[in-house]
């Protein structure tokens, strides 16, 4: 009973470790350093969380954006052209015109929302919590496996959950999990939380996380 852990996932995964051979080793009366068993694996490391506002976009930021429209608006004419003499292989000429639409749709919807979410990291490297409650909604960084409505549960006071803050992928660099042995990973986790913000100042309440991993074509 000297051991202190996050939760019991942690103590099961520590008693599998060792922990059970060490344990009850010790003199009842021992208060010693020694006495509490090694198991700092499980803490991760602790740091101050500074809150700074985003900073809001530069006229060149949206240029470049023009730009690669522009550029990728010109790689698909130069793809047209190159179909229409008859380069394109042969598993895509096996496919009839609207199942390539769908592919080439899908396909750039998907740049387009990883590409967006690359370069919100790019202006924050060190961002590791995005806070917007009321102010739009959060950064996806696929357009797959996102919730809808139906699936956000309403709180326990039946008023409905919003979304309030997202937690970044950045903090995994923070948190050295790779040495837990047993990594953990994600592309965002995003926290929805009761609308109406019952349960008082004083009050734990559960609340709602979706998690988003990368989605299989994001490189």
């Amino acid at each position: 009973r000297r051991a202190a852990y996050c939760g019991p996932e942690h103590q099961a995964l520590d008693w599998r470790r060792g922990h059970r051979r060490t344990c009850g080793q010790h003199a009842a009366g021992d208060d010693s350093a020694d006495a509490i068993p090694e198991h700092n694996e499980f803490l991760f490391p602790e740091y101050e969380i500074l809150i700074e506002p985003e900073e809001p976009e530069s006229p060149a930021d949206n240029n470049e954006d023009e730009r690669g429209a522009e550029d990728t608006s010109k790689d698909t004419k130069e793809q047209e052209k190159l179909g229409a003499a008859g380069v394109a292989d042969e598993t895509f000429q096996s496919l009839d015109e609207e199942t390539l639409e769908a592919m080439a749709k899908h396909e750039t919807e998907e740049e387009k929302i990883f590409r967006m979410f690359k370069k919100q990291v790019a202006a924050e490297p060190e961002q590791i919590i995005r806070y917007c409650r009321g102010e739009g909604g959060p950064l996806w960084v696929s357009g797959e496996n996102r919730p809808e409505e139906k699936d956000i549960p309403n709180c326990v006071c039946g008023a409905k959950r919003k979304f309030e803050f997202q937690i970044m992928p950045q903090l995994l660099n923070h948190l050295q999990v790779d040495s837990l042995g047993e990594s953990i990973d994600w592309g965002t986790l995003v926290v929805y939380t009761c609308a109406d913000s019952c349960g008082g100042a004083n009050e734990y309440l559960e609340e709602f996380i979706w998690k988003q991993d990368y989605s299989m074509g994001c490189t």
